[in-house]
């Protein structure tokens, strides 16, 4: 499957009318994934390190799975289908006799939160690159009427 993945990264995170765009480069090409305001607000803390005073949910998961001695190996933003994404959360655990990979359905934001707060890899299917519209010359647009 490695073949058919590629690594992104978060270009910049936008509000919107009704919520955020997140603005994802992989290859050649920037994406973007619409996804609530709140989440995208989540997303922004995770990128600039920001703690809030008590633990929201996502970072509430991240001391579970430390808990269980589990580890976020990277996420995979798997599919796209009419403007939705999927994503899978990729986790390892290891007991005294063998180690085991767990596969987990996740929003991608969610798992985006979550890679970045364990400053772990994002992916993203080759499925979802060939079919998602090019943003390049959109965010770069925005990004020169912020500066």
């Amino acid at each position: 499957m490695k073949e058919n993945i590629y690594q992104a990264h978060i270009k910049g995170v936008i509000p919107t009318g009704s919520g955020s765009a997140v603005f994802m480069s992989c290859e050649e090409k920037i994406f973007v994934i619409y996804i609530d305001p709140q989440l995208g607000n989540t997303i922004s803390m995770a990128i600039n390190h920001e703690k809030r005073e008590r633990p929201m949910t996502h970072d509430l998961i991240t001391m579970m799975l430390q808990g269980l001695e589990a580890n976020i190996q990277n996420i995979v933003i798997s599919d796209v289908n009419e403007n939705t994404f999927y994503a899978r959360l990729m986790l390892s655990m290891r007991n005294e006799v063998h180690k085991k990979f767990i596969e987990i359905d996740a929003r991608p934001s969610d798992a985006i939160i979550l890679a970045l707060q364990n400053q772990r890899p994002i992916y993203v299917h080759r499925k979802v690159i060939e079919n998602v519209e090019d943003m390049t010359d959109v965010f770069e647009k925005l990004m020169a009427e912020e500066g």
